[in-house]
């Protein structure tokens, strides 16, 4: 996909909790350990897509996998997040069961008509019972925003804008509410600029982001635009103006993605990037792809992720 979760899952990193409480419908007790954190890194350094709980008293993990679509490729890469998943697991289990694993597909985009409730990958010879992997999925595009709105949560509601009845009247109630849910500036900052992601997706062609960016603005009185790249991104948003039909889709989500992605770097290393270092980043994910970006966020910090920055691009 076009990297949309790297946005969603910082943000969800925050409100664990609120995602659990939507995609876990149990009616027994259920509590959040913590995203699972493996130290096996040659196995896989990216393990923070699930979440360890206990559901009844019980141990589980939740992998959630946000996609832009619901591609052909989709089950092939939960299948093998999942192989890298249980082997972390599993080594460091110290001869415990490993505990079960259920994975959720979130969709952000794909055709109009209703998605399936569960996919599968299966690897099983024809005509053997099955084997491989099953997975739910849950299509927040094909939502309401009173749908999104009822799950109880500011996480939930920056997917208002890719609802199927999304408006310019529900979105500013959306504004109004993240504004008062969330826990301090600095995390309306971050539910302010996923909801202007989700808006570049559009999969109804709502064509609502302009005026989203407007309604942030009244309602913050200039907060995004004094928060780096994000202030960029709008900016730019304003001028495209009427070309934005003909930019619409992933790849304008992979970019403003991509832009996001310096204010992270920013928080990792301690400071405000330069405009050299800005741009590092937004070509770095063009040229060598978001992942490459992403992953330089994770596993590096502080001097060796300066050092990143200023290196010769790969396949520059």
């Amino acid at each position: 996909m076009g990297d949309a979760d790297i946005t969603l899952r910082h943000l969800a990193r925050r409100r664990p909790e609120d995602l659990v409480r939507a995609l876990v419908p149990e009616s027994r007790p259920i509590e959040v350990l913590g995203w699972v954190d493996s130290q096996v890194t040659n196995i896989e350094r990216r393990l923070d897509k699930a979440l360890r709980l206990r559901v009844g008293g019980e141990p589980r993990v939740l992998h959630v996998e946000f996609c832009f679509s619901l591609r052909e490729d989709v089950p092939d890469r939960i299948f093998e997040y999942l192989g890298f998943l249980f082997a972390a697991l599993r080594l460091e289990s110290s001869g415990a069961p490993v505990p079960p694993i259920e994975s959720v597909a979130v969709v952000l985009s794909g055709r109009r008509r209703r998605l399936p409730k569960a996919g599968k990958r299966r690897i099983a010879w024809p005509g053997r019972p099955f084997s491989g992997a099953r997975f739910r999925i849950d299509a927040v595009y094909q939502r309401t925003v009173s749908e999104l709105r009822a799950r109880g949560s500011v996480l939930w509601l920056v997917f208002a804008p890719l609802a199927r009845n999304a408006t310019a009247a529900a979105l500013r109630e959306v504004v109004a509410e993240i504004h008062a849910g969330a826990k301090g500036a600095e995390e309306r900052a971050e539910l302010y600029t996923a909801l202007l992601v989700m808006a570049t997706i559009d999969p109804w062609g709502h064509n609502l982001l302009k005026e989203l960016i407007i309604m942030v603005e009244d309602k913050e009185e200039g907060l995004l635009r004094r928060t780096p790249i994000i202030g960029e991104m709008i900016i730019e948003a304003e001028q495209r103006g009427e070309q934005r039909g003909e930019q619409r889709g992933e790849e304008r989500g992979q970019k403003a993605i991509a832009e996001l992605l310096g204010r992270l770097f920013a928080r990792r290393i301690g400071r405000r990037l330069t405009a050299e270092e800005e741009r590092s980043i937004v070509e770095r994910a063009r040229v060598n792809g978001p992942d490459e970006v992403e992953a330089a966020l994770l596993e590096l910090e502080g001097e060796a992720l300066v050092r990143w920055l200023a290196e010769p691009m790969r396949n520059a």
